[in-house]
């Protein structure tokens, strides 16, 4: 035999497919399933006092699936790995994930899709037991405040000094982050962390000057 025909031998035995058994890939699917629901009720449960997007929450699930059929499709053939891999390179996914936790469990659906493919059921298992324990166990401590974003509009530029005296009384922290002045108007941002922000805002609103006065999240929603 030539050289010839021994590489071409050792090339096609390096690509042949292998064979998976129906209960294999039943119990591979399944257990994908199985996590990926709990991950759907966790989800939902965690995000029950905040926006929930329920088509995110579902897309969890179907991930974690379709993660898991694709290793399963990798591990029997080889021909057919390397046509997916081409596929998926070339695929850009342009959905933005604006909360840092829905990017946490989105990993961890496609995680769990990954192990289960491979076959290592119970490392999903207690990985998402760890995962469920440090999620609920930081949800519960305490949160220090969040920095709000105090936005001021004033009918004179000369009331300043009176309103920046009452918002330093009134605050743990201020700290001006903009200032727009004119003849008639006067505008300022102010960074500040405050305890009691309806009491603050009646003693701006208490200054015949004041036109408007706003307490806004950093990340633009208004809380008062």
């Amino acid at each position: 035999m030539g050289i010839r025909e021994i590489l071409k031998e050792s090339f096609i035995e390096g690509y042949a497919s292998g064979t998976l058994e129906i209960g294999s890939i039943f119990i591979c699917i399944l257990s994908a399933t199985v996590i990926a629901a709990y991950i759907y009720m966790l989800y939902k449960n965690i995000n029950k006092n905040s926006f929930y997007n329920r088509s995110f929450n579902l897309s969890l699930v179907t991930i974690a699936i379709v993660t898991a059929a694709i290793i399963l499709t990798i591990q029997s053939n080889i021909v057919v790995s390397l046509g997916m891999v081409g596929a998926l390179s070339i695929v850009r996914f342009r959905t933005a994930i604006k909360d840092p936790m829905d990017l946490a469990f989105l990993f961890w659906s496609i995680s769990v899709g990954i192990i289960c493919g491979a076959g290592f059921t119970v490392i999903a298992i207690i990985t998402s037991a760890m995962l469920t324990i440090v999620i609920v166990v930081f949800s519960m401590l305490p949160e220090s405040r969040k920095a709000l974003i105090l936005v001021i509009n004033a009918s004179s530029y000369k009331e300043e000094t009176r309103i920046m005296q009452i918002v330093n009384e009134s605050c743990q922290y201020a700290r001006t982050r903009a200032r727009n002045i004119s003849k008639t108007n006067l505008n300022l941002a102010v960074e500040v962390r405050v305890q009691e922000q309806k009491e603050l805002i009646e003693k701006l609103m208490s200054l015949d000057s004041i036109v408007t006065a706003s307490l806004v999240e950093q990340s633009g929603d208004v809380t008062v």
